[in-house]
C-alpha cells in the first residue's frame, strides 16, 4: 500500500520529513485523502486516530509509530489510520506541542521552570546526546562513562515532557476522534451514493443494449 516503485536517497527521505516534496499543505492533503479512503468503520477509523495524535505528545520520538499502532490495536482502532494520524506531529507543530507539555508537566509536578533551561533546550539535547555517545564509546577506550547531562535532561525535560503530555494529548486526541466520526461517516455514505449511481448507470447502459 505504501512501497513505492522508485527508491529514494537517504538524504531525500530525511529532507522530506523536514519539508516534503510539494510542501506541508500537499502533505496534509494527501494524508487526508487516505484517512477517509481506509476500508473500515468512522468509529474505528477515528479511534486509529485519536491513538495516533495523542502519540505525538510523547516525548518517545522515533517509536511514535509504534507506540500509535499499539494503542490503536488496544483501542480496536484502524492501525494504518493511528500511524497516518502521527502526521499531527510534524516541524510546524513539535514546539507548540513541545511547550504545552512540558508547561503542563512542571505545572502537575509543582516544578518551576528553568528560564535558562528553556532558553538552551537545545543544548540539553545536544548535551544528553553527547553523554550517550560518550557512554557508549567509553566501553572501548579508557574514557569514563559520565550522566550528567542525562541525568538533569531526564529530571528537567524527558520526565515532565511525559508526564506533562497526558492531559493535552488526550484532550486532542478526544477532539480529533469526535470531529472524525461526523467527517468519516459523511464522506463515506457520499461515496456509496456515488458508486451505487455508476452501477445504476452502468445497469440502465446494458439494459439498453440488450433490448437493442
Amino acid at each position: 500500500m505504501f512501497k513505492r516503485r522508485d527508491k529514494r536517497p537517504f538524504w531525500r527521505i530525511a529532507a522530506s520529513i523536514v519539508y516534503p516534496r510539494g510542501g506541508w499543505a500537499r502533505a496534509f492533503e494527501y494524508v487526508k485523502h487516505r484517512v477517509r479512503r481506509l476500508p473500515d468503520t468512522p468509529e474505528k477509523i477515528s479511534r486509529g486516530i485519536a491513538a495516533g495524535v495523542f502519540t505525538t505528545f510523547t516525548p518517545f520520538y522515533g517509536f511514535h509509530f509504534f507506540i500509535a499502532a499499539f494503542l490503536a490495536r488496544t483501542m480496536r482502532g484502524n492501525i494504518i489510520a493511528s500511524l497516518l494520524a502521527t502526521f499531527f506531529g510534524n516541524p510546524l507543530t513539535y514546539v507548540p506541542i513541545a511547550a504545552t507539555s512540558l508547561g503542563t508537566g512542571y505545572f502537575l509536578l509543582g516544578m518551576r521552570p528553568d528560564a535558562e533551561l528553556h532558553q538552551s533546550l537545545g543544548k540539553t539535547f545536544a548535551g544528553a546526546g553527547r553523554d550517550l555517545w560518550q557512554n557508549f564509546t567509553s566501553l572501548f577506550t579508557p574514557e569514563k562513562a559520565d550522566w550528567h547531562r542525562l541525568h538533569v535532561f531526564y529530571d528537567e525535560v524527558f520526565f515532565p515532557y511525559m508526564i506533562g503530555g497526558i492531559l493535552p494529548g488526550l484532550i486532542m486526541g478526544a477532539i480529533a476522534y469526535y470531529l472524525s466520526v461526523p467527517v468519516i461517516a459523511a464522506y463515506q455514505n457520499r461515496r456509496r451514493k456515488l458508486l451505487r449511481a455508476k452501477l445504476e448507470q452502468l445497469g440502465k447502459k446494458n439494459g439498453l443494449t440488450d433490448d437493442d
